[in-house]
């Protein structure tokens, strides 16, 4: 048996989505995450779409199968989360995704917050100076 120390980098993550326009919008506006490429099937049967935040090499891919129709997808139990860091006045953004409708959980005592996107995944949002 042989030994290796294997030093991986994150690529992405990929989260599936119903209502790919709608996914791509919400995550323009609510974090300014634009659209880095995308892959569409020649058969049309996936459109994977990447955005990114210009400044990290990490993506976010949206996967939208033709296959799947509009039903929401089932997130189970999933207690998985994606988390963003936001410059600038945290309660002026937090206000912001008040107003989109998007806030889903607030720890007060924590003093942090989380947003869910159009398909329910919930992604945090922290000031950049959280520790």
């Amino acid at each position: 048996m042989f030994s290796m120390e294997i030093k991986g980098v994150f690529d992405h993550f990929n989260i599936t989505v119903c209502d790919l326009d709608k996914s791509v919008a919400f995550y323009g506006k609510a974090l300014g995450l634009k659209e880095v490429r995308r892959v569409t099937a020649q058969d049309g049967s996936y459109i994977l779409v990447y955005l990114g935040d210009g400044k990290s090499p990490f993506l976010l891919e949206l996967t939208w199968l033709k296959t799947h129709g509009s039903e929401p997808y089932n997130l189970g139990d999933n207690e998985s989360h994606l988390c963003f860091r936001v410059p600038g006045d945290y309660d002026a953004v937090r206000a912001f995704h008040k107003g989109m409708g998007a806030v889903c959980f607030e720890n007060h005592d924590m003093g942090i917050y989380f947003i869910s996107d159009p398909d329910g995944y919930w992604v945090e949002i922290l000031p950049l100076d959280f520790k």
